[in-house]
């Protein structure tokens, strides 16, 4: 099944691997789902970014580096991907931090 083996591959293999912190980890996905215009997979990946520890204002950050290598539609498109994220966190409670 697919499911399995994305969670195999990606989730047990790739992101237990040592060298890289989970917050550098999300700072790359966030970074090619961008670069590939994956929005639905952007919108989970900068949820678990904030479970990883990055802040709001950092995944801001990243999303703003983006438009100078992704090119300034896909990072806007990201900026309102990650702010209806931000949003639905704040109306269901999951994240506080700025």
């Amino acid at each position: 099944d697919f499911q399995d083996m994305i969670t195999r591959i990606a989730w047990a293999g790739i992101w237990t691997r040592p060298g890289l912190s989970r917050q550098m980890r999300s700072a790359v996905t966030i970074t090619a789902m961008v670069a590939h215009g994956h929005w639905e997979e952007l919108a989970m990946h900068v949820r678990a970014a904030v479970t990883n520890g990055l802040s709001r204002d950092e995944i801001k950050e990243i999303l703003l580096q983006t438009a100078i290598y992704c090119g300034v539609p896909s990072a806007n498109t990201a900026f309102k991907t990650a702010q209806q994220v931000f949003h639905d966190m704040d109306n269901t409670g999951m994240d506080q931090s700025s």
